[in-house]
């Protein structure tokens, strides 16, 4: 970076916080809307407006060559005004150059007041800073990393304090000694909350999956202390092993779940595929099909006592003498 990125560092007038303030380089919390300038009287201005190469001259004096496209003048107030150049700098893509000039009324030329490089609308910025203690979200800690707790945290109390839980209070009374700093009330309700809203709660997809849940399951081992009312360690290694559960958590891996039907054994002994010789059969003819046997009628035998009478038709002559010829023959 050049030595000379910033003549006249420490803002030392208003001119200085009102261009800063245009350009969006004081925190939005701090930066004040200035009030409207005068304009300067139409000699002050050309004399102003007429200080380019003056400015440019004096950019270069501590910057070196590192100026760019004029973009422009502006008034600060009725005696100064800001030219601005592009700046040609690595790293500074979209940066600007301002040079603060100022000249008094009857004065037949400008003085250089101050040369600032500002960030301009296409600038690369760095993101609003964050404290420290704010920027560490939940899994951030790494081996060997030391995350002290904020100070007067409100989760935290002091161990010689009633915490609320009785299962604490009476031991730490009991033994005669107990922790520096116990959880505190507020600290055991915004982590009951906490774990009642996680994946490992009652409105998780896996819960609302199962009628099942872990209040009655044998691989559920019950926290001590208040939390213990609510939450319990999972001991399932097929499930959610390790994890605090909700009571009303659930999961397909419950001890109580029945065994499937069936022995699960297969009906045949399995085979290889592998080891078998893939033999090729010469085409024969098929046999001429059969056709299908017509199903005999069934006949319907009709009881004596129930079957009509039919009366014999009389015999004619005619017929009678034909029996006696066949008789004779």
């Amino acid at each position: 970076m050049p030595g000379a990125h910033v003549a006249g560092v420490v803002a030392r007038t208003a001119r200085e916080a009102r261009l800063v303030t245009m350009d969006s380089t004081l925190d939005a919390t701090e930066a004040t809307a200035p009030a409207p300038a005068a304009a300067p009287s139409d000699a002050v201005a050309a004399v102003l407006t007429g200080a380019v190469d003056q400015a440019r001259q004096a950019i270069v004096e501590h910057s070196g060559d590192t100026v760019g496209e004029y973009l422009g003048v502006s008034f600060e107030d009725e005696t100064a005004a800001t030219h601005r150049f592009l700046a040609n700098m690595p790293g500074y893509q979209g940066w600007q150059w301002a040079v603060v000039v100022a000249a008094y009324p009857g004065a037949d030329h400008a003085t250089v007041s101050e040369v600032v490089l500002v960030p301009g609308p296409t600038a690369l910025l760095a993101p609003a800073w964050v404290p420290w203690e704010e920027r560490i979200q939940p899994g951030d800690l790494s081996p060997g990393d030391l995350l002290a707790p904020a100070k007067e945290d409100p989760r935290l109390a002091p161990g010689y304090t009633a915490t609320g839980d009785p299962l604490i209070d009476d031991t730490a009374y009991e033994v005669g000694f107990g922790r520096r700093q116990v959880l505190s009330a507020l600290g055991r309700d915004e982590t009951a909350q906490r774990w009642h809203d996680s994946d490992h709660g009652p409105g998780s997809p896996m819960a609302r999956a199962t009628k099942r849940v872990c209040r009655d399951c044998g691989f559920m081992v019950p926290l001590a202390g208040a939390l213990g009312a609510m939450f319990g360690v999972c001991c399932n290694e097929m499930s959610a092993d390790a994890h605090v559960v909700d009571f009303e958590y659930g999961c397909g891996a419950h001890s109580d779940t029945p065994q499937p039907p069936g022995s699960g054994s297969p009906l045949y002994d399995p085979y290889d595929d592998g080891v078998l010789d893939v033999v090729e059969v010469a085409a024969t003819e098929a046999p001429a099909e059969e056709a299908p046997e017509t199903p005999q009628a069934i006949e319907t035998e009709t009881p004596a006592e129930e079957a009509p009478e039919v009366p014999e038709a009389p015999e004619s002559p005619e017929a009678a003498d034909d029996a006696e010829t066949v008789e004779e023959a």
